[in-house]
């Protein structure tokens, strides 16, 4: 399991205003088709990750990055992820937290639970079908430099350096690369 003590001490950062109202007229479909990529990358590494969702594999999620001007909506059966400008409605749970939160979260680095206490953490809908959700990605021990360096073809080393430098300077260092897979 990941340590969710790795994860720096205090508040991580959050995208500056100005630079989510920068982000408002860029176009969606290019981070979805990336975003999608990786999802079914993920999903490929990782058949049983959203059979562990058991009860809650038909559940939709909408993720709302808090300092982004857009946010997903993640789908288990079949895996899809859908990039939107806002949450539709009908969706099964909510889920809303700055960037630098969501990414620590997926890949183990902070406690769900501690942030929903301190309210950086918001989960509204089927609380149970987040808990399942929450326990499928620790099972998978996401590294996320891991799976978009990748798509980077014959410079896929480089970019996960930096993908890793960048995940170190906002959401604390990785023990990822410290420790065998």
């Amino acid at each position: 399991m990941n340590d969710p003590s790795a994860a720096s001490p205090g508040p991580l950062p959050t995208i500056p205003p100005l630079v989510a109202l920068a982000m408002r007229p860029l176009p969606l479909l290019p981070l979805q088709l990336v975003l999608g990529g990786v999802l079914r990358r993920i999903h490929r590494r990782n058949p049983a990750l959203f059979d562990r969702l058991g009860v809650h594999a038909r559940a939709r999620f909408g993720i709302k990055p808090t300092d982004l001007p857009f946010a997903f909506v993640v789908e288990a059966t079949p895996p899809r992820l859908s990039v939107v400008r806002e949450l539709p409605k009908g969706l099964d749970a909510r889920i809303s937290a700055s960037l630098a939160n969501l990414l620590a979260l997926l890949e183990g680095k902070v406690d769900g639970d501690a942030l929903m206490f301190s309210r950086e953490l918001v989960i509204e809908g089927d609380v149970e079908a987040v808990l399942a959700l929450r326990n499928a990605i620790d099972d998978a021990q996401l590294d996320l430099a891991a799976e978009l360096s990748p798509l980077f073809g014959p410079l896929g080393v480089p970019a996960r350096r930096a993908f890793e430098a960048a995940r170190g300077h906002v959401i604390g260092s990785s023990r990822h690369s410290e420790q065998s897979r």
